[in-house]
């Protein structure tokens, strides 16, 4: 193991602080990095989170556009869900991409992971490009209002680039698309 990947954190105590269906939060009373006491919260998500960048044959791609209770505000975003981790990945992102734009996907290919905020959870997102499109009916969930929009990919890249799309698994899937778009070019 190198020694920049040992952990340089020492746990003395902990506690879970909340639970709920969905999440759990604890509380560590640590040692830290460069040996002061401290304390430090985790939020562990029981779910991974999975999303679905569309594509179509002519290049366009689908938003969902929804209002966001932790920001306080209206989100544009690539159809997101959650996903059980007992299954895999992409059967979550199929049901999801059902759920919220009706589309569903003959070819998916994982497109990235990431830790959607690592310094003070573990969510792990996993994001799928969807296509070979057959449109259904959207059945969204019973919390959710969602408006959805079939844009141009090169139009909701510029979205991105003006900082008009925020959502970070949105942002980190359109970008890693237009840059393998560029790179085959």
């Amino acid at each position: 193991m190198d020694k920049e990947s040992k952990n340089p954190w020492k746990i003395l105590s902990q506690k879970e602080t909340y639970d709920n269906s969905w999440i759990n939060v604890t509380e560590f009373d640590v040692i830290n990095p460069s040996g002061g006491k401290g304390i430090y919260g985790k939020v562990h998500f029981k779910g991974i989170a999975v999303g679905i960048l569309v594509l179509d044959e002519n290049n366009y791609t689908y938003l969902v556009g929804q209002y966001r209770f932790p920001v306080n505000e209206y989100s544009w975003e690539i159809p997101e869900g959650g996903g059980d981790p007992r299954i895999p990945a992409v059967e979550s992102a199929q049901r999801e991409l059902l759920e919220e734009t009706g589309l569903v996907a003959k070819e998916w290919t994982e497109l990235l992971r990431m830790h959607l905020s690592n310094s003070v959870t573990d969510e792990l997102a996993v994001i799928f490009v969807a296509s070979g499109l057959e449109q259904k009916t959207p059945i969204p969930e019973e919390t959710e209002k969602l408006v959805i929009k079939k844009m141009p990919f090169e139009e909701v890249y510029q979205l991105v680039k003006a900082g008009q799309i925020t959502d970070s698994m949105s942002v980190a899937a359109i970008q890693k698309m237009k840059l393998l778009m560029l790179e085959k070019d």
